[in-house]
């Protein structure tokens, strides 16, 4: 298993990135509650593909926990029944939690599709914390990061049920985001203890400029998913089809991720700068400033352009691996400190 360990540990990296894609995607398509429950959708495992399904008809069958919608609201099977020609109130629970009701398959199955990612994320979990066991009396600090980012990773799914249960609240959003950050963080660290480390010049202006860059771009992706809600907000006002009203008179918060971009620029193109002047050797910083420059120009494009399709996911992903390569490029920084 400790041979394995470093595939796994790769692996629950790749499965928290898929996740973060799957959620942009949703974000992207305003998929949030395409199941107005969880972890069922509509009190079904596998989710429902027609509106009829879930729509209450007579002298028909439905099992405990099932969801229906019934004059704009959603009411809860109290155990198995079989419905009669009318529709008896007393069989049923109002289901209080949100009052949306719409329902779309295309939504739905987005969502399912998501949540899916993360049952599968879960099980990479359990394989990362049993091998971690094995490096308890050697190396305690691995088995403490790994069972860090398994709880942690239990608590993001309590917050999706949390951000599903108050109908996309944005302060859970963004905390749900931040935590899904954090465990980045873990398991990076993870990774950067159990591999083999090159040793690069230090460099004490660089290194403090790392940890700038991180706590920004921490900053700058919180602050996205706040305007992000702004244009769910203006979508659901405007409608899907008027997208050309999304950013239509933006709160202080968008100008505020907006011009925050330049403080990332400049910090980062520090760092460029230094690592070629310094000669270094970091190679991660070309890749960070590219998702520096996607970052940008799909933020462009989402302003000036309509929001074209795929931006908005490509935009949160390079947010999330810009985080992930800035931690760790500064954990190769700390290392060389430490030697």
């Amino acid at each position: 298993m400790k041979k394995r360990f470093p595939k796994i540990v790769q692996i629950a990296i790749i499965s928290l990135y898929l996740i973060f894609l799957a959620g942009s995607i949703v974000r992207m398509t305003g998929s949030g509650m395409g199941c107005p429950d969880w972890p069922k959708c509509f009190g079904y495992y596998i989710p429902p593909t027609s509106e009829e399904e879930i729509t209450w008809k007579s002298n028909s069958t439905y099992s405990k926990g099932f969801i229906i919608i019934k004059d704009e609201a959603l009411f809860v099977a109290e155990e198995d029944l079989k419905t009669s020609n009318e529709f008896n109130p007393e069989n049923w629970e109002k289901y209080t939690k949100h009052d949306y009701t719409t329902f779309n398959k295309y939504h739905t199955w987005t969502e399912y599709i998501n949540r899916l990612v993360s049952v599968v994320a879960g099980f990479v979990f359990l394989f990362l914390i049993y091998g971690s066991l094995k490096f308890w009396k050697e190396h305690k600090k691995i088995t403490l990061l790994s069972f860090g980012a398994f709880f942690l990773m239990l608590f993001e799914a309590w917050l999706g049920k949390t951000v599903v249960d108050t109908n996309l609240t944005p302060t859970i959003i963004t905390i749900h985001m931040v935590v899904g950050l954090i465990i980045i963080a873990l398991l990076l660290n993870l990774k950067f203890s159990i591999s083999t480390k090159k040793i690069y010049p230090y460099n004490a202006l660089f290194n403090k400029l790392l940890i700038v860059s991180v706590v920004f771009s921490l900053i700058q992706i919180a602050m996205g998913t706040q305007v992000r809600q702004f244009i769910d907000e203006q979508v659901k006002l405007f409608g899907f089809e008027n997208k050309n009203h999304s950013l239509m008179n933006p709160s202080l918060k968008f100008y505020f991720h907006r011009s925050f971009t330049i403080a990332i620029v400049l910090v980062n193109f520090g760092l460029f700068y230094l690592n070629q002047v310094k000669k270094l050797g970091y190679k991660l910083i070309n890749w960070i400033v590219f998702l520096i420059f996607l970052e940008a120009i799909t933020g462009i494009l989402m302003y000036y352009a309509e929001i074209p399709i795929g931006t908005q996911a490509v935009h949160l992903m390079a947010g999330a691996l810009l985080f992930g390569l800035q931690f760790y490029l500064w954990l190769q920084s700390r290392h060389v400190k430490n030697k």
